[in-house]
């Protein structure tokens, strides 16, 4: 996809990410400010998910943009847990499994999530990390592209060459244990990258970096005619925006639950398994969790029916029921209204940097065309470090990709309007007094 901007319908017009109305040492109250903080109350008042913001826990005066990386503290979760510890394990203790369903959490829970990543019930599995889960889906999908060495034709993985460190990492290995080519793409560059020698492709949905939405419709239906098989990362995706597994025949898909999503740090992760391949999937991790029988505690290994196959071991249970008590602030969520908010709160962050930062300060990473934005902005600055520092000592959080990216992350169900036009103004009085070129 080209990152050239332009103009769809229902988003405002492109602006230059360089601004010439604050001039270098421009005064702590920019011009046109009034004028903006009206349109962001506007924008307030009219949005349909403002009550959500009172089911989280958040400091009066701050500013948290960095959701994206930990989603806020439901409100209700510290009791939910009080629960957990003092009754289901500081007295039912081990009948807990049963009595209070501990065995079936990671299908109840990934039943939770997945129409929040358009799926079907029966196709997501919740446990272990993003990174465990992504060993399991990628060397999953070349196994069952029937990939066995020797000179077999499927014998090359195409990665993201922008992905997260992990993904990339994990590809590595997985390219070698299954004796596979491991080849870096750029995600535009998949449809005709993409061949007869290809098993597998793992791409993020959205750059974690820049904020960069990738083609999932058009990439995957060009791995799928080259007869591969795609495989998503949806961390940054999940929770900002629909992601449509099935509407668009996604393969196989990962994702992360503590930023959108809320689950708290280091809350387990969830791996979608399409219908169509569940009965071929053939883990990489065949842990006893994923058995069909587990108690039986036999010798050989006999995978599970469906999703539950993609199980490992033991589940971690206390980060488990966090999470699915935290999935209740999404009961009655429309994602429309969500990608619909996260579109406008990143306008208008967008349109109040171009209006009150000193020119030359940040140049934005992010793409303006809707299509091609996730739900955060990424902006590059010389002087990144200090000035990130300097914001969360003024209340306003984000956060940083050394050397010189600040990232903002808006999450719909608690950030509002009103944040957003403050955080932009905290950042050209920061950047006033802190970036040298200015």
């Amino acid at each position: 996809m080209s990152a050239a901007p332009h103009t769809q319908a229902g988003e405002a017009p492109a602006q230059p990410a360089e601004a010439p109305g604050t001039p270098a040492g421009a005064a702590a109250v920019p011009p046109h400010a009034a004028d903006l903080r009206g349109k962001a109350a506007e924008l307030d008042a009219a949005d349909p998910l403002a009550k959500r913001r009172d089911l989280f826990a958040l400091d009066d005066g701050a500013v948290y943009l960095d959701g994206n990386s930990l989603g806020a503290l439901p409100r209700h979760v510290p009791a939910r847990m009080a629960d957990v510890l003092t009754r289901e394990w500081g007295e039912l203790r081990i009948r807990s499994w049963d009595e209070s369903g501990w065995w079936t959490a990671p299908e109840r829970i990934g039943e939770r999530i997945a129409p929040l990543v358009g799926a079907a019930p029966g196709q997501v599995v919740v446990g272990d990390s993003t990174s465990v889960n992504v060993f399991k889906a990628l060397v999953g999908a070349v196994r069952l592209r029937g990939f066995s060495g020797g000179g077999a034709s499927r014998d090359e993985i195409l990665v993201d060459a922008t992905t997260f460190p992990t993904d990339g990492y994990i590809a590595e290995s997985a390219a070698r244990m299954t004796g596979c080519r491991l080849v870096p793409v750029a995600p535009a560059d998949v449809p005709s990258a993409v061949g007869p020698r290809t098993s597998a492709v793992l791409v993020n949905h959205v750059d974690y970096r820049t904020g960069r939405l990738h083609d999932l419709p058009g990439i995957t239906a060009a791995v799928r005619d080259a007869g591969a098989l795609a495989v998503w990362d949806l961390c940054h995706s999940a929770g900002a925006l629909p992601v449509g597994l099935d509407e668009h025949g996604v393969d196989l898909a990962v994702g992360c639950t503590y930023k959108y999503l809320n689950g708290g740090p280091g809350a387990p992760a969830y791996l979608y398994v399409a219908e169509r391949h569940q009965r071929d999937f053939d883990s990489p991790l065949p842990g006893w969790n994923s058995h069909a029988d587990p108690f039986a505690m036999t010798a050989g290994y006999a995978a599970a029916d469906g999703a539950a196959r993609g199980r490992v071991g033991t589940p971690d249970i206390l980060s488990m029921l966090a999470l699915e008590s935290a999935l209740d602030v999404w009961d009655g969520v429309d994602l429309a209204d969500v990608r619909a908010k996260s579109l406008a709160l990143t306008d208008l962050f967008l349109e109040c940097v171009a209006a009150y930062v000193p020119r030359g300060a940040v140049r934005s990473l992010t793409p303006r065309a809707h299509a091609e934005r996730g739900s955060q902005v990424a902006l590059a600055c010389a002087e990144a470090p200090a000035v990130m520092r300097e914001l969360v000592a003024r209340g306003v959080v984000g956060d940083l990709r050394r050397p010189d990216v600040l990232r903002f992350g808006f999450t719909p169900l608690y950030v509002g309007f009103a944040d957003t036009e403050r955080a932009a103004r905290v950042l050209a009085e920061v950047c006033a007094e802190v970036c040298s070129g200015a």
